[in-house]
């Protein structure tokens, strides 16, 4: 797989990084072993960066991570996230130096490594400023504990402040071609100031793929059943224009997965999408979407198919979005 660089002056990742937060049962129930067959698929397919955080399943995925690790004598590069008060009501976070560094230890711990390659905060504590937050994770930087430190669903402006203090090496947040507002500044910011732009749930949450989701079969602990885009009769509307995507990429030959995957990746090279899942067999639907090149056809038909703005309902319900800075 290609590889690309993790911020200013980080190492080489792979251009696919694997989202691991299905592993704590986000989108339904998973094991052990279907966890360790998905990392053993990703370590084949060439992808080296994975994506966790310490309430993913409250350290489940990252437990999972460091026991594939030592059972299988290789070392992933790990971005895993912290900041987010675990058990406390939605949205509840705590950015402070003493509850950073202690769940980012207990992070490396559950992970069997000494550092991280990055450290995310991942909701902002929003009375604190972002500039002391900043402080506090380069000085775990300093230390050795990380490699580099990022933030999770911010602004542009927050970025930029946060980076008048030292370089941020990389921001999360969700894009894909039925979420595109990172587009309206957080994307160049990244470009300008250095940063890693890293989009999750490229896949639509599993929408962009080669066989129709059943709303009506999510189970109670999925993520989908409370979400907009997921209801009625907007679920409706969604699947008219992904199963245009879906001819569109099987008559080139593609996996829908794979054309949405390389779709973020042609909007910079700056960009390090992590699509998540805990099937191997669904791995290797993207794992090559980095070889994809799209034609100036190829990318009139998909803005015809998907332009700007075509996604029904809100990315996130009111109960769901409780946390995240919002901006434009």
């Amino acid at each position: 797989m290609k590889t690309r660089k993790l911020g200013q002056n980080g190492p080489d990742v792979s251009a696919i990084a694997l989202g691991c937060m299905s592993f704590a049962g986000f989108y339904g129930e998973t094991d052990r072993d279907e966890a360790f067959a998905t990392l053993d698929a990703a370590r084949d397919a060439g992808i080296t960066f994975l994506d966790t955080s310490d309430m993913y399943g409250k350290g489940l995925s990252e437990t999972l991570i460091g026991e594939w690790q030592k059972d299988r004598g290789h070392r992933f590069q790990i971005a895993t996230k912290g900041g987010i008060v675990i058990g406390a009501p939605r949205g509840t976070a705590d950015n402070s130096r003493e509850y950073l560094r202690e769940h980012l230890e207990g992070s490396l711990g559950r992970l069997g490594v000494d550092s991280v390659e990055l450290y995310y905060v991942h909701r902002r504590e929003f009375p604190r400023p972002i500039e002391e937050v900043t402080e506090t994770l380069e000085s775990f930087r300093q230390e050795g504990l990380i490699g580099a430190f990022g933030y999770s669903e911010i602004s542009p402006a927050a970025l930029r402040r946060a980076s008048s203090v030292a370089p941020v090496g990389a921001v999360q947040n969700e894009y894909s071609l039925w979420t595109r507002q990172p587009d309206l500044g957080l994307i160049q910011a990244c470009k300008d100031l250095g940063t890693t732009f890293v989009p999750f749930s490229p896949l639509g949450r599993g929408i962009f793929g080669d066989s129709d989701l059943d709303p009506a079969r999510f189970r109670d602990i999925d993520f989908r059943k409370n979400n907009p885009r997921f209801m009625e009769p907007n679920f409706s509307a969604n699947m008219a224009h992904v199963r245009a995507l879906r001819a569109f990429a099987h008559d080139r030959g593609w996996t829908t997965a794979a054309v949405a995957i390389a779709w973020t990746l042609q909007q910079g090279d700056h960009l390090v999408p992590i699509p998540g899942t805990r099937n191997a067999a669904h791995l290797m639907e993207w794992a090559d979407a980095d070889e994809i090149i799209f034609t100036e056809s190829d990318r009139a038909a998909l803005d015809q198919i998907m332009p700007v703005g075509w996604a029904h309902g809100d990315r996130y319900s009111d109960a769901q979005i409780v946390g995240i800075e919002r901006y434009c």
